[in-house]
């Protein structure tokens, strides 16, 4: 099937999954630094201004998995 056909069969007929796609998108996307640059941008900023920051797996341990990985887990539970 050509793109130019299957993009819309997948908003109209499997639009659940493209709201799967975009909330693990935006979920796996904040779990690090790099993969949302305003995060990058705020450590950045932060940590020139003398604040102390988590590293890169500070972040991922401290942050992602306490807090965005649970909620993206009832997230998808509860819409999915």
């Amino acid at each position: 099937m050509p793109e130019s056909s299957a993009v819309p069969l997948l908003m109209t007929e499997n639009a659940i999954y493209l709201k799967a796609i975009s909330t693990g998108a935006v979920f796996f996307g904040a779990c690090s630094y790099i993969g949302n640059a305003p995060n990058f941008m705020v450590r950045s900023i932060a940590s020139e201004t003398g604040t102390q920051m988590p590293s890169f797996f500070g972040y991922i341990l401290k942050y992602s998995l306490v807090f965005l990985i649970p909620t993206f887990v009832i997230v998808s539970f509860i819409f999915f």
